[in-house]
């Protein structure tokens, strides 16, 4: 399961964050076997978010958790489009996004585990 959790220093709307779920949606298929079906995302919009010691301008720091994916495949073309759907919708520019990977060996969910 991809979980993607957003967190901004701006006010989005939800019109901006249903334009940025569905876009998510078919970006994370960039990433071999998974789809939107199991995606989860979280937006935290307002966030407190100093980068080079300023908060003034807009700023982007998204986390995208993967489980089963240990040879990164499809990270490097997710990280290009995670880039351009924050700078297309909230007009982030690309130098103040930053996605951070993580790579999830166990998930449990219904009351199950699943390792990898």
């Amino acid at each position: 399961m991809p979980f993607i959790i957003s967190r901004v220093n701006i006010a989005v709307t939800d019109e901006q964050k249903e334009r940025i779920k569905a876009a998510l949606g078919k970006a994370i298929e960039l990433v071999p076997g998974k789809s939107e079906e199991y995606l989860m995302i979280i937006f935290e919009n307002n966030s407190h978010i100093w980068l080079r010691g300023d908060n003034s301008a807009p700023f982007a720091y998204i986390e995208a958790k993967i489980f089963g994916n240990e040879n990164h495949s499809g990270y490097n073309a997710l990280s290009a489009e995670i880039v351009k759907i924050y700078n297309k919708i909230l007009k982030i520019t690309p130098e103040n996004i930053y996605v951070m990977y993580e790579d999830i060996k166990t998930w449990g969910v219904r009351g199950f585990t699943f390792d990898r």
